[in-house]
């Protein structure tokens, strides 16, 4: 049977593949071999033990201080000694981080026939978000076969003269992740937001981490958050604030002490699905959440001038509203204070997925090596 070689190495990349993983395990026409890099390295091993997802092989190429230019050499370098060994029939790599467009360049390279899962998001900015706008352009160059997670995906593929044929819209597969956890109700490892959770309330969930943001942006979504705080008493603030010191800098400074806001460590992805269906609004500048949190039917206000994904902003789950103090505030109170506003992010049309990705993810594959057929796209 062909073997498939699924390739990454960070929590976003593990969440969108591990729907996939499963799906393979269930194919009786296709083997896999369960490659990671580390590129994340706690975060990473959550998910897949979440999962339930043993890796047959792990680059571990995580370093403290590690560079973009470093995680691209030293996977590019582990996976040309794993191929000699252990050569796929194809490869899967997700999305747009460093790991995988280097396992993209590495199949390649070795003339080895690329699966791109979460192809064509275009944001139109080479420089937002970094690096992913070109990660994964540069990907989309060197891969056999595209899936796109929507049309509008689809159409970006097609603009830049990718061949029709060699592209499968299959939504996306972060929504049969969400389906396959949030039923779960993962106990929460911080006893505030067990507590929280029993208690109930209004919730406001922020993530923010971008590096465009870092810097004086930053600073005023926290001088933002202290302000929704104090004007708003009865609602809970919940930031899982990044690890990233720069990031702490600048938030922390504003919120810490406010009662009503509660500053925790990231969240394993089961919490952090959990803390998502419990929560009123969203707040972030994360991609993925932007597809996740309209499928529970939560209004997200995203702290970015620009989104590579502007199906859910069509559809008006989604607003972007950068990261003007100002704005923010102004944004939040609106849906926390208008009911009819709230109701009409909150109802609109998740155009993400319906949690059959990866089935459509598995029949492209078996057509692209002739050992079966596609399934019906996304629509």
């Amino acid at each position: 049977m062909p073997l498939i070689m699924p390739i990454y190495g960070t929590r976003p990349e593990a969440i969108k593949m591990a729907p996939i993983v499963a799906a393979l395990h269930e194919s009786t026409t296709l083997e896999q071999f369960t490659t990671v890099t580390g590129q994340h390295r706690s975060m990473l091993d959550q998910v897949n033990g979440l999962f339930g997802i043993v890796p047959d092989h792990d680059l571990n190429i995580f370093s403290p201080g590690q560079t973009l230019n470093g995680i691209l050499t030293k996977t590019i370098d582990g996976l040309d000694k794993l191929f000699s060994v252990s050569r796929p029939d194809a490869v899967v790599v997700q999305g747009d981080t460093t790991t995988s467009t280097a396992g993209a360049i590495a199949a390649f390279y070795h003339s080895i026939p690329v699966v791109h899962v979460e192809a064509g998001l275009r944001s139109g900015d080479l420089f937002s978000p970094f690096p992913e706008e070109a990660n994964r352009k540069m990907t989309s160059q060197i891969a056999s076969l595209h899936l796109a997670p929507t049309t509008t995906s689809r159409d970006n593929l097609l603009r830049e003269n990718i061949p029709a044929a060699d592209i499968v819209v299959t939504g996306n597969t972060v929504i049969d992740a969400l389906f396959m956890t949030v039923d779960k109700k993962v106990p929460f490892s911080d006893p505030a937001l067990e507590k929280l959770a029993q208690d109930g309330g209004r919730i406001l969930l922020v993530t923010t981490h971008r590096r465009e943001n870092q810097g004086e942006a930053m600073r005023g979504v926290g001088r933002a958050l202290a302000r929704i705080a104090d004007a708003e008493p009865d609602l809970t603030i919940v930031v899982p604030l990044h690890k990233n010191p720069v990031v702490r800098a600048a938030v922390m400074p504003f919120i810490e002490g406010k009662e009503n806001v509660l500053v925790v460590e990231p969240l394993a992805y089961g919490e952090f699905t959990r803390m998502l269906a419990m929560s009123h609004v969203v707040l972030t500048d994360s991609g993925g959440v932007q597809e996740e949190a309209p499928s529970l039917g939560k209004p997200v206000l995203v702290m970015r001038e620009n989104t590579e994904r502007p199906e859910a902003v069509v559809a008006g789950t989604v607003k972007l509203i950068g990261t003007d103090e100002d704005r923010i505030v102004t944004e939040v109170d609106q849906l926390l204070n208008d009911q009819a506003h709230f109701e009409s992010m909150a109802n609109a049309v998740n155009p993400y997925g319906d949690g059959k990705a990866a089935s459509r993810t598995v029949a492209a594959i078996e057509e692209l090596l002739g050992v079966g057929s596609r399934i019906s796209d996304f629509a």
